[in-house]
């Protein structure tokens, strides 16, 4: 592949964005400092990362072929302090498990890593130096700005714990420890980049620039969330399971505007495809409907669904066709990997099924425990007219008091 212009990487850095900060600081350093831009994006090692992680996969590789030097933070730290999303003792392990499914999902679409620096929040955020530097931040930043900085990611309850808002003062702080010119972030992230912006200066940091994706719009609408199982289609899913929730996935017909399975073709699928040299999307269409169709751009398959050309179930399966074909290799991958599944395993146990105790029996309490089936039986035997009131009575309690007694079981 031939060298790269300035002005084509600056072109590839920035495409398919949904904003850019500071973009005059990476104009700077790829035009007149000539040297590779220096990146960071940041994953919190939370629930199972899920096929809207293709989204910043695709950006990844960008910034990679335009020569940048890209690391990948495991904020593991992050994790624990987002209202205990993830307890201590998992935090670990599921940082690990993070690490061995992002590479396989780089190596899915062709990215190599041998220019990729993964890095653990816990191997630099509890030295002297940066616990010093979050203690001078936080001397500068309100409790209603850190709380406002954190408002579209850490989780919001009534009664925040104080950890939520430490999180954007660590994600701000990250860029100068990471070492880099520009953090790279969904566009849900920007309250805190611009913490970062309006606050590092304070304390003799420089300024970085900041480049947002665009979110994706999950597959039952509003935002794709690892919390919320109907939103998203894990990337160990069997491809059964994505038959299933793309079935039931919110697609009406020829609506574009947040309709999450064409977001998804536009921002996982089809630059997927790019990323390996394709340059269509596929629709299995059977032929009493027109027969298979290959959209070339994604302005033509939005077309095509705006004027009813493409229907949603044709729709649904070329994007079941071309996420199993990406999933597959990952899955392999997974199930080829001993430790790959064992580290999975220590990562999200399966829950403790809490037996229900059984209620424990009160003596002395004056009252039998009653026979369901004999007082149904009795109380049939009534209504058919084989055995009169009086006597239902006094086969119950029986007719004198010691019979009564033996029948009541009354404790002394």
């Amino acid at each position: 592949m031939a060298e790269m212009s300035a002005q084509e990487k600056i072109a590839l850095i920035t495409q398919g964005l949904q904003e850019v900060l500071k973009k005059e600081l990476i104009i700077d350093v790829i035009e007149k400092q000539n040297r590779p831009l220096k990146i960071y994006w940041g994953t919190a090692p939370t629930g199972r990362p899920h096929c809207g992680y293709f989204v910043p996969m695709v950006k990844i590789a960008h910034f990679l072929r335009a020569g940048c030097s890209v690391q990948i933070l495991l904020a593991d730290i992050h994790a624990f302090l987002d209202n205990l999303k993830a307890p201590l003792e998992l935090v670990a392990h599921r940082a690990t498990y993070y690490e061995f499914l992002i590479k396989a999902m780089l190596r899915s679409i062709g990215v190599p890593l041998d220019k990729l620096k993964f890095v653990k929040g816990s191997d630099y955020q509890l030295t002297p130096a940066y616990t010093m530097d979050l203690f001078r931040l936080s001397s500068i930043v309100s409790e209603h700005d850190a709380k406002k900085a954190g408002a579209e990611v850490v989780k919001q309850v009534a009664s925040p714990l104080l950890s939520g808002l430490i999180y954007p003062l660590m994600q701000a702080l990250d860029e100068e420890h990471l070492g880099v010119d520009a953090q790279f972030g969904g566009v849900d992230q920007r309250k805190i980049f611009t913490l970062a912006a309006e606050n590092l200066g304070k304390i003799g940091m420089k300024e970085r620039a900041h480049l947002m994706n665009p979110m994706v719009p999950g597959l039952a609408g509003g935002k794709m969330s690892a919390s919320d199982p109907n939103s998203k289609i894990d990337l160990l899913e069997k491809p059964d399971a994505v038959k299933s929730k793309l079935k039931k996935a919110v697609c009406a017909p020829q609506e574009i505007e947040g309709n999450g399975v064409i977001s998804f073709v536009e921002y996982v699928l089809f630059p997927c495809a790019q990323l390996s040299g394709k340059s269509s999307f596929h629709v299995p269409r059977p032929e009493k409907y027109g027969g298979p169709v290959d959209y070339a751009t994604m302005d033509e398959l939005k077309a095509a669904y705006a004027d009813g050309s493409l229907q949603p179930g044709d729709l649904k399966a070329g994007v079941e066709l071309a996420l199993n074909a990406l999933l597959a290799p990952i899955q392999e991958e997974f199930n080829n990997n001993a430790e790959f599944q064992k580290i999975s395993e220590l990562a999200y146990p399966p829950p403790v099924v809490q037996k229900k105790q059984k209620k424990e029996k009160k003596i002395g309490s004056g009252y039998p425990a009653k026979d369901k089936k004999t007082d149904a039986a009795v109380a049939q035997a009534v209504a058919d007219g084989k055995v009169k009131p009086e006597e239902a009575v006094a086969q119950a309690v029986g007719t004198g008091a010691e019979d009564a007694m033996e029948k009541l079981k009354v404790a002394e």
